[in-house]
């Protein structure tokens, strides 16, 4: 039921008077609060945020990284604070990127730095840890050094998105499962979505074309 003028006018002699709490009338009080946003605040990187995920030979300085703290949506509806450690030239894309992926809701597990897990991939794998930087070799492929280590590729929710290597071993093992791509679960990576689109859209690259795909894995050049 609407209030009445009565009951507006009474209510504002109330508040008037320091009877009534709140200087909201009733009609305000059923105002949807506003939707959050992206929020995302860049800074140089601390010492404690790269921790094991740098070391002596990685090919980028600290100084070159960003920390980039920013909202997320969650798996429980709800919204998170997520941090993502990437190359200084990879922030303004992607925010674009991350942005978008906000936008339409799109679920993501967690999102930490690798210092939490000790650098250690298969580690942030098996937690589903959305990630940027992290200097290290290719998961499956020691001979090399993975695009990560340049800070500009990401991995996203890698249980619901799992990596194939050059092997055919699955990353994380238990994502099996989902190496099986539809029905679409939430969380899951697929062509033509909010994030392939996004990310197209900055000349990024996403792994899950590979012959050997890598459904969790977005890149600058393609590696």
């Amino acid at each position: 039921m609407r209030p009445t003028s009565a009951a507006l006018a009474l209510a504002a002699a109330l508040c008037a008077a320091s009877l009534s709490c709140t200087a909201q009338s009733p009609k305000a009080r059923f105002q949807a609060p506003p939707l959050p946003g992206l929020s995302a605040v860049v800074t140089t990187v601390p010492p404690d945020k790269l921790g094991a995920s740098h070391g002596p030979g990685c090919p980028v300085p600290p100084e070159r990284l960003r920390l980039i703290r920013m909202n997320h949506w969650g798996f429980d509806g709800g919204v998170h604070r997520g941090e993502l450690i990437v190359h200084r030239n990879s922030v303004r894309p992607l925010l674009h990127a991350f942005g978008k992926a906000f936008e339409a809701r799109f679920p993501i597990r967690r999102m930490r730095v690798m210092a939490e897990y000790g650098g250690s991939d298969a580690k942030a794998m098996a937690d589903d840890n959305t990630s940027g930087f992290n200097c290290r070799r290719v998961t499956g492929d020691a001979r090399q050094l993975s695009q990560h280590a340049w800070g500009d590729a990401v991995d996203i929710n890698p249980v619901e998105n799992p990596y194939v290597d050059r092997r055919g071993a699955v990353h994380p093992p238990s994502a099996r499962a989902n190496l099986r791509r539809t029905p679409v679960q939430p969380g899951m990576i697929h062509p033509g979505d909010v994030l392939t689109t996004a990310f197209r859209d900055i000349g990024w690259h996403w792994g899950g074309r590979w012959s050997n795909p890598d459904y969790q894995h977005f890149s600058a050049n393609g590696d």
